[in-house]
């Protein structure tokens, strides 16, 4: 819409418009999915911005890569903080583990670049 290719004859039809935006959205779940795999018990650092809305004892955050993360926490005391979460969990679009002493970190698997 609104563009010059709006109002050219002989447009895709709607149906296999639909058509293919439901195989770009099955295919960017599983592309999701595979990548957060990728974490999975790996330990990850984390810039811990709020709290879970849905789990209040829990904080989330994002990793160097944007990818969303949620441990148990308390984000009084956490909120703008660098922490390392082991990951236990990966779901589609998120990351959820558990917090590792941050003093004495040794997994050299921090962060995966992906």
């Amino acid at each position: 819409p609104n563009t010059p290719a709006a109002v050219w004859e002989n447009q895709v039809p709607e149906d296999v418009k639909m058509d293919r935006l439901q195989r770009i959205n099955r295919l960017n779940l599983v592309h999701a999915a595979e990548r957060r795999r990728r974490f999975l018990g790996r330990v990850v650092e984390v810039l811990v911005e709020e709290r879970n809305v849905k789990v209040p004892t829990n904080v989330m955050g994002r990793t160097t890569q944007g990818y969303i993360v949620y441990c148990e926490g308390d984000i009084d005391r956490l909120r703008g903080k660098l922490i390392h979460v082991h990951v236990d969990v990966c779901e589609t679009y998120y990351l959820m583990g558990h917090m590792v002493d941050n003093n004495n970190n040794n997994n050299n698997d921090d962060d995966t670049t992906t």
